[in-house]
């Protein structure tokens, strides 16, 4: 008998114990999980199979595949079929790119697309099964609760936890990395770094996914910078992230790179556009004739 795996058992609780039961008008709320494969054939089916289960029949979810040369992208229409024979309606869909350019390239198509559909809330999430799909409905509770622009789910708040497969150094690289980005952009957000976002349409609008620089995972730490930088408010949920188990991380040197040096190029790009604002503000004031408090 082979042993379960972390995507099995979140399907498994999710089916036998359920998520949090929101109100009926909040459980319709139309929102789509926007889940980037490449590769992910192994992981796929029992995400999809997990966020089916939840008592949420507003959600779908769109699968952002890259041309995986694993079939990830055809499996995923295979089980879009199936999904929209057992629901009798298009739950689910895919959403295909002949390029793989990044992270953050493939988040961008699919939350552009989402809100483009008439999605009121999207949901970043991996298809990994790092990110625990019965956290879903409470993310979009406490969204609709606060009219929050973004709902983070958060391992670095009180209650949130790592998996036990993570070891010291990989620990202490995560921590590290959101206490350096942090730092620089002078945000209190506990997991600035976290890919698991749900987003306000509103919000995703308001960043401007077309002129997002981030082609990896600092995508995710532009993008809350942005919408804090647009004053949306940012709330983080406590949760357990699961190391993945089947295939292979996308980080490489390139993407680690990218990262490091992003949150500087933000905050470049801030001080400079402070500095021009300063000196439209003092032409406009010089043209009105007003000198100003020192005269």
């Amino acid at each position: 008998m082979t042993e379960a795996s972390p995507l099995d058992a979140a399907e498994s609780a999710v089916r036998a114990f359920g998520a949090p039961q929101l109100p009926e008008e909040w459980g319709a709320t139309p929102l789509t999980v926007v889940m980037p494969t490449y590769n992910e054939a192994g992981n796929l089916p029992g995400m999809a199979r997990a966020l089916m289960a939840l008592p949420l029949p507003g959600l779908r979810l769109l699968v952002v595949d890259d041309s995986s040369p694993d079939g990830t992208g055809a499996l995923a229409e295979e089980h879009a079929r199936r999904v929209e024979e057992t629901y009798g309606t298009r739950r689910m869909s895919v959403l295909h790119r002949t390029e793989k350019d990044g992270l953050g390239r493939a988040y961008a198509a699919g939350m552009a697309r989402a809100v483009a559909d008439g999605a009121h809330y999207v949901l970043q999430m991996d298809a990994d099964g790092s990110h625990p799909a019965d956290k879903v409905a409470e993310l979009l509770g406490v969204a609709l609760a606060t009219d929050a622009g973004v709902v983070v789910g958060s391992r670095y708040v009180q209650g949130g936890t790592l998996s036990d497969a993570w070891g010291a150094h990989r620990k202490l690289l995560s921590r590290w990395a959101n206490a350096y980005a942090g730092t620089i952009l002078g945000t209190r957000v506990r997991d600035i770094t976290g890919g698991f976002n749900l987003w306000r349409a509103d919000a995703v609008r308001a960043v401007d996914l077309a002129t997002v620089d981030s082609a990896g995972y600092s995508f995710q730490v532009e993008m809350k910078y942005r919408a804090l930088r647009h004053g949306f408010g940012l709330v983080e949920v406590p949760i357990h992230f699961e190391d993945r188990t089947v295939g292979e991380s996308k980080m490489n040197l390139m993407v680690q790179l990218e990262s490091v040096a992003m949150p500087w190029k933000l905050r470049l790009r801030d001080t400079r556009r402070g500095a021009r604002d300063a000196l439209v503000g003092r032409a406009a004031r010089a043209a009105r004739g007003d000198r100003g408090p020192l005269g």
